[in-house]
Protein backbone atom coordinates (compact mmCIF):
# COMPACT_ATOMS: atom_id res chain seq x y z
CA UNK A 1 0.00 0.00 0.00
CA UNK A 2 1.00 3.65 -0.91
CA UNK A 3 -0.61 5.01 2.65
CA UNK A 4 -0.11 3.55 6.27
CA UNK A 5 -1.10 4.57 9.41
CA UNK A 6 0.80 4.47 12.84
CA UNK A 7 -0.68 5.23 16.04
CA UNK A 8 1.67 7.68 18.82
CA UNK A 9 1.45 9.87 21.46
CA UNK A 10 2.80 13.26 22.46
CA UNK A 11 3.37 15.13 25.57
CA UNK A 12 0.70 17.84 26.49
CA UNK A 13 1.94 19.07 30.15
CA UNK A 14 1.31 15.93 32.27
CA UNK A 15 -0.91 14.38 30.00
CA UNK A 16 -0.17 11.75 26.72
CA UNK A 17 -2.05 12.90 23.78
CA UNK A 18 -2.89 10.20 20.51
CA UNK A 19 -1.09 11.12 17.53
CA UNK A 20 -1.95 9.82 13.83
CA UNK A 21 1.60 9.13 11.98
CA UNK A 22 -0.16 9.11 8.12
CA UNK A 23 2.77 8.35 5.88
CA UNK A 24 1.89 8.30 1.96
CA UNK A 25 3.90 7.55 -0.74
CA UNK A 26 3.18 8.99 -4.38
CA UNK A 27 5.76 9.20 -7.61
CA UNK A 28 6.91 12.29 -8.27
CA UNK A 29 9.77 14.46 -7.72
CA UNK A 30 11.46 13.15 -5.12
CA UNK A 31 11.11 14.73 -1.83
CA UNK A 32 10.58 13.74 2.15
CA UNK A 33 8.02 16.47 3.50
CA UNK A 34 7.02 16.40 7.49
CA UNK A 35 3.88 18.19 8.41
CA UNK A 36 1.64 18.46 11.29
CA UNK A 37 2.82 21.49 13.44
CA UNK A 38 6.30 19.57 14.04
CA UNK A 39 9.29 21.18 16.58
CA UNK A 40 12.25 21.33 14.67
CA UNK A 41 14.05 17.90 16.20
CA UNK A 42 10.70 16.38 15.00
CA UNK A 43 11.94 17.36 11.34
CA UNK A 44 15.33 16.35 11.55
CA UNK A 45 13.33 12.62 11.85
CA UNK A 46 14.15 12.87 8.24
CA UNK A 47 18.03 12.85 8.56
CA UNK A 48 17.96 10.14 11.37
CA UNK A 49 15.06 7.32 9.67
CA UNK A 50 17.12 7.82 6.56
CA UNK A 51 20.42 7.10 7.69
CA UNK A 52 19.10 4.56 10.02
CA UNK A 53 17.47 2.53 6.74
CA UNK A 54 20.99 2.57 5.01
CA UNK A 55 22.64 1.72 7.72
CA UNK A 56 20.23 -1.67 8.65
CA UNK A 57 19.92 -2.58 4.93
CA UNK A 58 16.52 -1.55 4.30
CA UNK A 59 15.11 -0.15 1.51
CA UNK A 60 14.19 3.71 1.43
CA UNK A 61 11.78 5.04 -1.03
CA UNK A 62 14.49 7.56 -2.77
CA UNK A 63 12.59 7.70 -5.57
CA UNK A 64 8.88 8.65 -4.16
CA UNK A 65 7.63 11.60 -2.91
CA UNK A 66 7.10 10.94 0.84
CA UNK A 67 4.62 12.72 3.06
CA UNK A 68 4.19 12.38 6.80
CA UNK A 69 1.20 13.94 8.71
CA UNK A 70 1.65 14.05 12.77
CA UNK A 71 -2.26 14.37 12.97
CA UNK A 72 -4.17 16.06 14.52
CA UNK A 73 -2.13 19.13 12.74
CA UNK A 74 -3.19 21.70 15.57
CA UNK A 75 -1.34 19.93 18.23
CA UNK A 76 2.13 20.64 19.18
CA UNK A 77 4.95 18.31 18.52
CA UNK A 78 8.13 17.77 20.10
CA UNK A 79 11.12 15.24 20.80
CA UNK A 80 12.36 12.37 18.72
CA UNK A 81 9.52 10.28 20.16
CA UNK A 82 8.07 10.10 16.07
CA UNK A 83 11.19 8.69 14.42
CA UNK A 84 10.22 4.72 14.95
CA UNK A 85 6.58 5.59 14.05
CA UNK A 86 7.49 7.51 11.17
CA UNK A 87 10.06 4.53 9.95
CA UNK A 88 7.69 2.21 10.59
CA UNK A 89 5.01 3.61 8.34
CA UNK A 90 7.94 3.97 5.26
CA UNK A 91 8.27 0.75 5.73
CA UNK A 92 4.39 0.01 5.82
CA UNK A 93 4.01 1.88 2.85
CA UNK A 94 6.66 0.31 1.11
CA UNK A 95 6.20 -3.12 1.67
CA UNK A 96 8.59 -3.82 3.96
CA UNK A 97 6.69 -4.64 6.69
CA UNK A 98 2.75 -5.91 7.36
CA UNK A 99 0.66 -2.18 7.41
CA UNK A 100 -2.19 -4.20 9.15
CA UNK A 101 -0.46 -6.25 11.89
CA UNK A 102 0.78 -2.62 13.15
CA UNK A 103 -2.80 -2.14 14.56
CA UNK A 104 -3.47 -2.92 18.05
CA UNK A 105 0.20 -0.93 18.53
CA UNK A 106 1.58 2.67 19.61
CA UNK A 107 5.13 3.03 19.35
CA UNK A 108 7.38 5.59 20.46
CA UNK A 109 11.17 5.50 20.11
CA UNK A 110 14.31 7.58 19.12
CA UNK A 111 16.46 6.21 16.13
CA UNK A 112 20.26 6.57 16.02
CA UNK A 113 21.98 6.37 13.08
CA UNK A 114 22.64 2.77 13.32
CA UNK A 115 19.24 2.04 14.32
CA UNK A 116 19.23 1.50 17.85
CA UNK A 117 16.07 2.86 19.70
CA UNK A 118 16.49 5.31 22.13
CA UNK A 119 14.72 6.13 25.13
CA UNK A 120 12.12 9.09 24.98
CA UNK A 121 10.02 11.20 27.54
CA UNK A 122 6.75 10.69 28.90
CA UNK A 123 7.05 6.58 28.85
CA UNK A 124 4.84 6.43 31.59
CA UNK A 125 2.55 8.85 31.05
CA UNK A 126 1.50 7.44 27.87
CA UNK A 127 0.90 4.01 29.69
CA UNK A 128 -1.38 5.83 32.13
CA UNK A 129 -3.08 7.25 29.13
CA UNK A 130 -3.95 3.79 27.56
CA UNK A 131 -5.45 2.20 30.90
CA UNK A 132 -7.26 5.16 31.44
CA UNK A 133 -9.03 4.97 27.84
CA UNK A 134 -9.58 1.32 28.52
CA UNK A 135 -8.00 0.34 25.42
CA UNK A 136 -6.11 -2.89 24.63
CA UNK A 137 -3.42 -1.79 23.03
CA UNK A 138 0.40 -3.17 23.24
CA UNK A 139 3.38 0.10 23.65
CA UNK A 140 6.46 -0.48 21.75
CA UNK A 141 9.15 1.41 23.46
CA UNK A 142 12.97 1.54 23.49
CA UNK A 143 15.02 0.34 26.52
CA UNK A 144 14.61 2.22 29.88
CA UNK A 145 11.11 3.77 28.59
CA UNK A 146 9.76 -0.02 28.34
CA UNK A 147 10.29 -0.85 31.93
CA UNK A 148 9.14 2.57 33.20
CA UNK A 149 5.74 2.03 31.52
CA UNK A 150 5.34 -1.72 32.50
CA UNK A 151 5.01 -0.15 35.79
CA UNK A 152 1.60 1.03 35.36
CA UNK A 153 -1.03 -2.14 36.57
CA UNK A 154 -2.16 -3.73 33.26
CA UNK A 155 0.27 -2.43 30.53
CA UNK A 156 0.56 -4.25 27.45
CA UNK A 157 4.53 -2.88 27.05
CA UNK A 158 7.02 -4.89 24.42
CA UNK A 159 10.79 -3.69 24.56
CA UNK A 160 12.22 -3.25 21.17
CA UNK A 161 16.03 -2.58 21.29
CA UNK A 162 16.59 -1.62 17.51
CA UNK A 163 14.91 -1.12 14.36
CA UNK A 164 15.27 -4.20 12.76
CA UNK A 165 13.83 -5.80 15.96
CA UNK A 166 10.76 -4.43 15.02
CA UNK A 167 11.08 -4.83 11.55
CA UNK A 168 11.78 -8.79 12.35
CA UNK A 169 8.37 -8.73 14.62
CA UNK A 170 6.30 -7.21 11.72
CA UNK A 171 7.59 -8.80 8.59
CA UNK A 172 5.22 -9.73 6.19
CA UNK A 173 3.46 -13.42 5.58
CA UNK A 174 5.97 -15.35 4.46
CA UNK A 175 8.80 -13.41 4.87
CA UNK A 176 9.34 -14.03 8.42
CA UNK A 177 12.98 -13.05 9.67
CA UNK A 178 14.66 -14.84 12.54
CA UNK A 179 14.30 -13.09 15.69
CA UNK A 180 17.92 -11.77 17.53
CA UNK A 181 18.28 -12.93 21.02
CA UNK A 182 16.14 -10.94 23.29
CA UNK A 183 16.04 -7.60 20.86
CA UNK A 184 12.15 -8.08 20.89
CA UNK A 185 10.67 -8.75 24.56
CA UNK A 186 7.00 -8.76 26.17
CA UNK A 187 7.27 -6.94 29.84
CA UNK A 188 4.87 -7.75 32.31
CA UNK A 189 2.98 -5.11 34.34
CA UNK A 190 4.90 -4.83 37.83
CA UNK A 191 2.14 -5.75 40.81
CA UNK A 192 1.45 -2.82 42.90
CA UNK A 193 3.78 -2.69 46.07
CA UNK A 194 2.40 -3.53 49.57
CA UNK A 195 2.76 0.03 52.02
CA UNK A 196 5.64 -0.99 54.47
CA UNK A 197 4.43 -1.02 58.05
CA UNK A 198 6.85 1.20 59.60
CA UNK A 199 6.51 4.76 61.10
CA UNK A 200 6.08 7.63 58.28
CA UNK A 201 6.46 11.25 57.97
CA UNK A 202 2.87 11.63 57.16
CA UNK A 203 2.26 10.41 60.90
CA UNK A 204 4.01 13.54 62.16
CA UNK A 205 1.47 16.03 63.65
CA UNK A 206 2.89 19.58 63.27
CA UNK A 207 6.28 20.43 63.02
CA UNK A 208 6.39 21.44 59.22
CA UNK A 209 9.57 23.17 58.88
CA UNK A 210 11.44 19.83 60.19
CA UNK A 211 9.66 17.40 58.82
CA UNK A 212 10.51 18.99 55.03
CA UNK A 213 13.78 19.51 55.94
CA UNK A 214 13.78 15.76 56.71
CA UNK A 215 12.12 15.42 53.54
CA UNK A 216 14.56 17.07 51.41
CA UNK A 217 16.89 15.43 53.15
CA UNK A 218 15.98 12.31 51.99
CA UNK A 219 15.00 12.89 48.82
CA UNK A 220 18.68 14.44 47.79
CA UNK A 221 20.80 12.03 49.89
CA UNK A 222 22.05 14.81 52.20
CA UNK A 223 23.82 14.92 55.29
CA UNK A 224 21.54 15.65 58.29
CA UNK A 225 22.87 17.35 62.02
CA UNK A 226 19.91 17.13 64.58
CA UNK A 227 20.32 19.30 67.93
Amino acid sequence: MSLCLVQSRTLVGLEAAAVTVEVHLANGLPNFMLVGLADTEVKEARERVRAAFLTCGLEFPHNKRITVNLAPADLPKDSGRFDLPIALGILAASGQVDGARLAGHEFAGELSLSGELRPVRGALATSVALQAAGVQTCLVLPPGSAEEAALVPGARVARARHLLDVVRHFAPAGEAMEPDGDGWCVLHAMAPRVAALYPDLADVKGQAAARRALEIGAAGGHSLLRV
